[in-house]
């Protein structure tokens, strides 16, 4: 394993982090060996958020007594600063720690949201607060919109960027890492197997590694999947015209079917949430049914106020089918349910 610097941070981490997500669907004795086994191979950095029900729990639980010899990244998607410092101080509690070392601004990807982030009383007033407190010390960002990316490194205000990065969505390397490496920042990897999409970890990582600056975060939930991924960092990297071939094969099959979360689409006329809606086959594949059907509740029953009419079509750069794509996750949401005997 490969130590690295996190940018302009000074943080040094492991060259691959942990993405938090997984470990919801664990049992905290199950979560905190995945965690401890992660640690032993040598990872260092772990990446949460406050919006992911019991991560920051079980990870506070797992590093008790090693709390100086790992790096701790969460988020928080709250835009007002009332909000953002009771997340904070939560995320403290439940991390059982006194500091954070890398607090993220989670999926600013709207022009709205930055404007009420960065206006009078928005969450950013209490992420420089809590900076000057001690509570936190290096602030980031992350989004799914290159665009507004973009427009957030160059602030100058993070010291971070996270955004998606796989052989599928390979398009932050033209001109995100190029500015963020520019302006010094450390580059975040998130969703290295495209959101759940990719399944040979293999073939993820040998093109991730070859951007050896950007740091990939995959979720693990299994000691054998950690023994699996660091594997792949013990030998040399080499990228064969086969896995090229494999890669386009696997980009031709996936096709263009696969929600993004660029959110776009958004807002909707209607309340549909269509993002969240969008991500449920995902959600349901790395969570328990239990846990993907009460996490995304809320945004699957807003498709009930679909009427159709077409305005995300117009919106979506990619041509998504969206009103289909979000009845048939309604579709599969009520067969959740009722296969857990509740009440569709």
């Amino acid at each position: 394993m490969r130590y690295v610097v996190l940018g302009k941070t000074g943080l040094k981490v492991s060259e691959v982090g942990f993405g938090g997500i997984p470990i919801i669907r664990l049992t905290v004795d199950e979560a905190v060996a995945v965690l401890r086994r992660a640690f032993d191979k040598g990872i260092t950095f772990y990446d949460t958020a406050n919006a992911y029900l019991g991560s920051e729990d079980k990870i506070g639980r797992a590093f008790a007594g090693l709390r100086d010899q790992i790096i701790l990244a969460t988020k928080t998607m709250k835009r007002d600063a009332a909000g953002a410092a009771e997340h904070i101080d939560t995320s403290l509690r439940l991390l059982r720690t006194d500091r954070i070392d890398l607090l993220q601004l989670h999926q600013v990807a709207q022009e709205k949201d930055w404007q009420a982030i960065s206006g009078p009383g928005g969450a950013l007033e209490a992420l420089v607060k809590a900076q000057e407190q001690g509570k936190v010390r290096h602030l980031g960002v992350t989004s799914h919109s290159i665009p507004m990316a973009v427009k957030l490194i160059k602030t100058g205000l993070f010291a971070t960027i996270q955004f998606p990065f796989s052989f599928l969505e390979p398009a932050a390397a033209d001109e995100l890492h190029v500015v963020a490496r520019s302006l010094g920042l450390g580059i975040i990897a998130m969703k290295p197997f495209g959101g759940g999409v990719i399944d040979n970890a293999g073939l993820s990582f040998k093109f991730l590694r070859q951007h050896e600056d950007i740091v990939p975060i995959p979720g693990f939930d299994s000691v054998q999947y950690v023994d699996e991924v660091v594997a792949l960092y013990d030998q040399p990297n080499a990228v064969t015209g086969e896995d090229l071939a494999a890669m386009a094969a696997f980009r031709d099959r996936v096709g263009g079917r696969f929600c993004r979360r660029c959110e776009y689409c958004q807002p909707c006329p209607n309340g549909v949430m269509i993002t969240a809606a969008m991500s449920y086959p995902i959600i349901a594949h790395r969570m328990s049914k239990q846990v993907a059907v009460n996490f995304s509740k809320k945004a699957i029953e807003s498709v009930e106020n679909c009427t159709q009419c077409g305005v995300c079509l117009t919106r979506c750069p990619y041509q998504l089918p969206i009103p289909e794509l979000i009845r048939k996750n309604h579709d599969l949401y009520l067969a959740h349910r009722r296969e857990l005997g509740q009440q569709a």
